[in-house]
């Protein structure tokens, strides 16, 4: 069993920056892919990023590459997504997730979710 913790959500205006954290309970954290995926309103789940257990591997949204960076830090059984020059429509319910499968891009493939952290942006 995985708990996943997520904060660093807020209020911020376009080009601003926020950086995202996920904090997993349990020994195993170094075991999982971790991915970010995000939710407007109205709108399915859709992925945003992740990475590989040893964080060797990322993996990207066309829509935020270049923006924003998915890193992650065993030792502390954290997870953080740095987000730069951020556009209103990236405003959402950002979560994070973590699975032990070889998919990463598909929400479906996750088991254990965090709770959600909100991200606004103004114009």
């Amino acid at each position: 069993q995985v708990q996943l913790v997520e904060s660093g959500g807020g209020l911020v205006q376009a080009g601003g920056s926020l950086r995202l954290s996920c904090t997993a309970s349990g020994r195993t954290f170094s075991s999982y892919n971790m991915g970010w995926f995000r939710q407007a309103p109205g709108q399915e789940r859709e992925f945003v990023a992740a990475i590989t257990p040893s964080g060797v591997s990322a993996f990207y949204a066309d829509a935020v590459k270049g923006r924003f960076t998915i890193s992650r830090d065993n030792a502390k059984t954290t997870v953080y997504l740095q987000m730069n020059s951020l556009k209103p429509e990236d405003t959402a319910v950002y979560y994070c997730g973590a699975n032990r499968r070889t998919v990463v891009l598909i929400s479906n493939a996750y088991d254990y979710w965090g709770q959600g952290t909100r991200v606004t942006i103004s114009s």
